[in-house]
Order: structure tokens, then C-alpha cells, then sequence
């Protein structure tokens, strides 16, 4: 048989669509031709697809070889073709012999000697591969990765020799199942560990409950980076399709798949000299960014003014759909982008706006760098002041005596009246609001529209006035009418309140502080 057909996946956003290889041995002058749109990478598998042949003691034809790569108008990039070509070359050549290559995908860099090496993606494609019933094979460091995918039948060989003889049943491979390991949680801290500040730790709440976008302005040293960092803590676990498709965007970007951790939400904090490639995707074959890899997580952007303008602007757009869409000449991919965004800042450049070493036309200047459209798509803005030193003091005392930094919290705010709560208790209210969320809209309320607001958060003529009075005294758009709504509707589930309320939209229109220092600063 001088033609063969054997199936592969490539890579299109978090995508693995089909790839058939079809080799074919002609007569003439020995000659090795890819056609079907490869990539340069692509091109370059010839000579490693020649010496694995010939290092793996098979025969390489001496005829003019023509691998064709359909669908032709898919561009294809990558190494991932290699054992793929390989083995069609084989089986054309009547070196493999009664096997049916139409139950298997291929997919795999070959080394010159032969072995396999491993390749990014391999997630996407074991989740594709389960889809049309065929079993893949891959290199033996993606197994695990791979394996992920419950419903998918993995393969995985450590050199085309093996897999030569697995599809001979010669030396079958069994299929790979991935260790048993023990899941790990987030390591960052506990809510119960931040002291004081009850405003912002009352709206870390309302924006895991309702999803929504943070953000927490205040002097140097207050807290607002440990308060980011606890939000994990708080949210819900993810679900399989979630953490899926989390996970793939890592597989896809070249980032290891912890077995232990691949289910954690996403904490993603670039600095702000990143460029918006690097922020949201992008590049010649464009890769995710890191707007895509927080997908259903958090993306914690601290010193936010250093940002430039024109990156925080290029994050309107998946700030409300969800999605980045990136186009190239060559092609156009769509990335998942949902994720939950947290800032952090200080409100003047000399780090505290009570310092009088900047006047307010420098302060204007310094915060104008955040331009109003991104700010609307905040909701929650939080005033982080300084806490009384004379207790943070106290409370490092007795950690130095060997009680715990929570334990003395504790011990604190229950002498002033106050009672601390775990992680795990205020989790819990958030998973139930949310369940009331999903209950009633199927979607949480950082999702609803402007016409769903309306049927889920009636309003009274009392309220609807107060709200309209308060709005124009702030000088509010109406896209921030609409994001007071969303959390005054959260803050009503977390009471188990049906209907939304005056104090509901008191306590919403707290956290736009931002938006009335701008209104005090501009007067």
C-alpha cells in the first residue's frame, strides 16, 4: 500500500480540531514534501521524522514522499505532527502491516533517536480525542495531563518503537490512568488572618458571592494586596467544565498541570510594565494571555495607575464578554477570558492623599490615568484606611509568643464586641447565595443584563428615588446604575431576601467611594 491516512489534532484557541495526514510513496527521485499550510515549524519536522525512522531501525523509502495535511486552509504549527507523519510514512511504506489506524490520533515530537518528547496542548486534544471515540497517543510526560480527561483512552509511549509495537500487539501499552493524588488547597491565607477592616472584608464577600470586579484604594501598607489574596478563599470550588477548560489554557500555554492543583482557581498578577500582548494574548501565532489564564479566576492587578491607559482600556471588551478575540492575518482565535478582576492602588502618587506632599491637581492628574469607562466596570470600590497601629502592635506581640496571628485576631476583636469569622464560614454563605443566584437566573449577578435587572431587582417608587437622587449627586453613569443594582442584588441574597431593599442600595452605593473622592477632587 503506497497511501496511508492516519489522524492527528492541532491547535486553534482551546480548540483541537482534526488533522488528517495522508502520506503517499511515488516513483521518482527521492524527494520529502508538506503540503496543507504547515507552519516553518512544521517544515522542519522532515529531518526529524527521517533520522527517528532511521534510528528506530526501520526503513526509510528511498521514493518521492508527499504528506498532505487536510484541512488545508487550518494553518498548523508545532511539533506535534511528527510521530503522526512518521507513522504514516511507515505504514505506507508496508512496514506496518493489518492495522487499523483509523481507531488512533497521533500526536508527538520526535527526538532524533527516535523517543518521544513532550508537546503543549495536550489536554484540548485528549478532550477532542474522547469526542470521536479513537485512542490518542502521545508521549509518556503528557500521560498524566492527558488522563485528566476521564472519558478519553490514552496511549502513552516513551519512542516511536513502542508505539510501532503497541499497534502490532507486539508489546501492548496499557491505558494510562493518572496517579491517585491527594488535592491541594490554595495557599493564600485565611480571612480570619486580616485584622480590622470590616468594610473591606464585608465587600471581599459580596464579590465572591456575586463575582463581581473589586477594587481597594488606600495608603501603602494597609492591607490591600493580603485582602486580594484572600478572595480565593472565599469562592466556591470550581466544576469539572470549568476547571477543564481553566486547565486546557495552561496545557495550551506551555505551563506544567499539576495533578494536586489543576482544580484551583486561577491568581494571576502581571506587572504593570506588561505589555497588552502579554495582558490579553496575542503574538504571530497568537498564544493566551493573562486574562485567559485567570479564566474563572482571578486576575489581581496591583498599582493600578502604572498601568498604561491604553492596556486597561484593551480589558473593557472580556470585562463584559467573557472572551478575547484575537485576529491574524493567518487565522482568528477566541479565548476564554472570564475571569474576576481585582485591583489595587494608593490614591495619590506620593502613596497617601492625607500627606500634603502632593496638591489635587497632581492627585487629579494621578488618578485620571484610569480612564472612566474602566472604572464603570468596577463594582465595588473600597476605601482601605489605616488600622489603629497600637493593635496591629499588640497583635504581633502575641504571635512572638507564640500565638497565631489568627488567635490573636481573634482574641481582639472579641474584646471589642466584634466577632471573626474563618474563610470557611463566610464560603459557605457565599456558595448559598450563589445557589440562590443560580436558582433563580442561571447565571450569576455580575452576568445579568440591563433587562434582566429590571425583572429580578423591582424597586419600589420610595426606592427608585432614593436611588435616582443618590446617582445624580455622584454623577453616576448609567452603566454604574446598572453594576449598584448587580450588588445590591448579591447583598439581598446573602441575606435570603427575596426582594431588594433601601438598605441594599445604601450599602451598594458605599462601595462607589472611588467615584465620589474623583466628584470631591474635581469640584
Amino acid at each position: 500500500m503506497s497511501l496511508s491516512i492516519v489522524y492527528t489534532r492541532a491547535n486553534l484557541g482551546v480548540d483541537a480540531p482534526l488533522v488528517t495526514i495522508e502520506v503517499h510513496l511515488s516513483n521518482g527521485l527521492p524527494a520529502f514534501n508538506l503540503v496543507g499550510l504547515p507552519e516553518t515549524t512544521v517544515k522542519e519536522s522532515r529531518d526529524r521524522v527521517r533520522s527517528a525512522i532511521i534510528n528506530s531501525d526501520f526503513e526509510f523509502p528511498s521514493k518521492r514522499i508527499t504528506v498532505n495535511m487536510a484541512p488545508a486552509d487550518l494553518p498548523k504549527g508545532g511539533s506535534r505532527f511528527d510521530l503522526a507523519i512518521a507513522i504514516g510514512i511507515i505504514a505506507a511504506s508496508e512496514q506496518l502491516k493489518r492495522v487499523d489506524l483509523n481507531q488512533y490520533e497521533f500526536v508527538g515530537e520526535l527526538a532524533l533517536s527516535g523517543n518521544l518528547r513532550p508537546i503543549q496542548g495536550a489536554l484540548p486534544m485528549a478532550f477532542a480525542a474522547s469526542k470521536s471515540n479513537r485512542q490518542l497517543v502521545l508521549p509518556k510526560q503528557n500521560g498524566d495531563e492527558a488522563s485528566l480527561v476521564s472519558a478519553a483512552q490514552i496511549i502513552a509511549a516513551n519512542s516511536l518503537t513502542e508505539v510501532y509495537l503497541h499497534l502490532c500487539n507486539k508489546q501492548k501499552i496499557s491505558a494510562h490512568i493518572a496517579k491517585k493524588t491527594k488535592p491541594q488547597p490554595s495557599s493564600y491565607g485565611d480571612m480570619s488572618d486580616i485584622v480590622e477592616q470590616q468594610h473591606a472584608k464585608r465587600a471581599l464577600e459580596i464579590a465572591a458571592a456575586g463575582a463581581h470586579n473589586i477594587l481597594f484604594f488606600g495608603p501603602a501598607g494597609t492591607g490591600k494586596s493580603m485582602l486580594a489574596n484572600r478572595l480565593l478563599s472565599i469562592m466556591p470550588e470550581l466544576d469539572d467544565e470549568s476547571a477543564l477548560t481553566s486547565a486546557s489554557i495552561r496545557s495550551i500555554s506551555g505551563d506544567k498541570i499539576c495533578l494536586s492543583t489543576w482544580r484551583n482557581r486561577a491568581f494571576r498578577q502581571p506587572h504593570h510594565t506588561s505589555s497588552a500582548a502579554a495582558l490579553v494574548g496575542g503574538g504571530s501565532y497568537p498564544k493566551p494571555g493573562e486574562i485567559s489564564l485567570a479564566h474563572k479566576g482571578i486576575l489581581f492587578l496591583d498599582e493600578l495607575p502604572e498601568f498604561g491607559r491604553h492596556i486597561l482600556d484593551v480589558l473593557r471588551e472580556p470585562m463584559e464578554t467573557g472572551v478575547i478575540n484575537i485576529s491574524r492575518a493567518a487565522q482568528k482565535v477566541v479565548y476564554p477570558a472570564d475571569f474576576q478582576l481585582v485591583c489595587a492602588m494608593n490614591p495619590s502618587p506620593t502613596g497617601d492623599i492625607d500627606d500634603q506632599r502632593a496638591n489635587p491637581d497632581q492627585v487629579l492628574r494621578y488618578l485620571n490615568r484610569i480612564s472612566g469607562p474602566f472604572l464603570d466596570r468596577i463594582d465595588l470600590q473600597v476605601n482601605v484606611p489605616r488600622i489603629d497601629l497600637s493593635k496591629a502592635l499588640k497583635i504581633k506581640h502575641r504571635g512572638e509568643l507564640g500565638v497565631s496571628h489568627s488567635q490573636a485576631s481573634v482574641h481582639d476583636i472579641m474584646q471589642s464586641g466584634r466577632q471573626i469569622e474563618t474563610s470557611e464560614i463566610v464560603k459557605c454563605r457565599v456558595m448559598a447565595a450563589q445557589e440562590r443566584q443560580l436558582k433563580r437566573q442561571g447565571k450569576l449577578n455580575k452576568s445579568l443584563s440591563g433587562k434582566e435587572i429590571e425583572q429580578y431587582c423591582p424597586l419600589s417608587e420610595t426606592e427608585s428615588l432614593f436611588l435616582s437622587k443618590a446617582m445624580q449627586s455622584m454623577n453616576l453613569s448609567m452603566r454604574a446604575y446598572h453594576r449598584t443594582m448587580r450588588v445590591a442584588r448579591t447583598i439581598a441574597d446573602l441575606e435570603c431576601l427575596e426582594r431588594v431593599n433601601q438598605r441594599h442600595l445604601a450599602e451598594a452605593l458605599s462601595f462607589r467611594s472611588f467615584d465620589r473622592m474623583l466628584n470631591e477632587l474635581s469640584e
